[in-house]
């Protein structure tokens, strides 16, 4: 929650009064999610410096002068990142300088945004295995199905334990938002996992960026590299939790040691 301005006092976005009531901002972001295309770009700046240190956001027209946008090449085409250069943009401050806790404000929003993509991860995940089962129903080897072979019965049981257990934690996020990133954690493992399995049961016809697996694979890939990774996610949830209790340069204080 300490660095969604970038990096605190030092690096990240800079915002600064321009002297006439209005803001500029300085600095830059990568990887934002269709930030060549947005027509308005909401912000996350660090202003204060040392004396009144503190994050605040900021609204920038997409025509605002000192605003540079240049997309990025992206693993998933479906999900078009850009580089946001901001070199003394005008801005709009949202809301009020009045001492609101924005970072936590932006923490829970994210929470509930973990939320959505967990669902979002475990529809993937699962429609991957229902592409995989459909294909080594009608796939033959040997004279039979490849599914009716036990070991492939096996690998697709487990594919199948795996979104589930990913489903109902997306489902309990869904109800408790504060739940999101761990939900998030479980779905981006089990759209991994299944993504790359489902290249493998599919080995038979070769695997080429012609086929609709390799959508999931890139899908899958992309979003744990954006929202990722899965241990961060983990460690961030077991954190808040006091999971481990509090931790020393000697170790944990109290908790389980693992």
């Amino acid at each position: 929650a300490a660095a969604w301005a970038g990096g605190g006092r030092a690096g990240g976005i800079q915002a600064h009064p321009d002297g006439g009531g209005g803001w500029r901002l300085y600095g830059e972001a990568d990887r934002v999610l269709d930030g060549h295309s947005a027509g308005l770009l909401l912000v996350a700046a660090h202003a204060g410096g040392y004396p009144r240190s503190r994050t605040l956001l900021f609204l920038v027209s997409a025509e605002a002068e000192g605003l540079a946008r240049t997309r990025l090449t992206s693993m998933d085409e479906t999900r078009p990142l850009a580089r946001i250069e901001l070199r003394d943009a005008p801005a709009r401050l949202l809301g009020a300088d009045d001492g609101t806790d924005v970072c936590g404000a932006l923490a829970d929003t994210g929470s509930r945004a973990a939320a959505v993509l967990a669902a979002e991860a475990v529809g993937a995940a699962a429609g991957a295995l229902e592409r995989t089962v459909a294909y080594v129903k009608e796939r033959e080897q040997f004279g039979r199905a490849i599914g009716s072979f036990q070991a492939v019965k096996h690998r697709l049981a487990d594919l199948y334990v795996r979104v589930e257990a990913a489903r109902s934690a997306a489902y309990y996020a869904a109800w408790d938002p504060a739940a999101g990133p761990l939900a998030l954690a479980q779905a981006l493992e089990a759209a991994r996992i299944v993504a790359g399995e489902a290249v493998q049961l599919h080995g038979g016809i070769g695997f080429t960026w012609e086929h609709e697996a390799h959508l999931y694979v890139k899908r899958a890939a992309a979003d744990e590299l954006l929202f990722g990774p899965v241990h961060r996610l983990r460690d961030h949830a077991a954190g808040r939790a006091g999971l481990f209790g509090a931790v020393t340069a000697d170790g944990p204080v109290r908790g389980v040691a693992v």
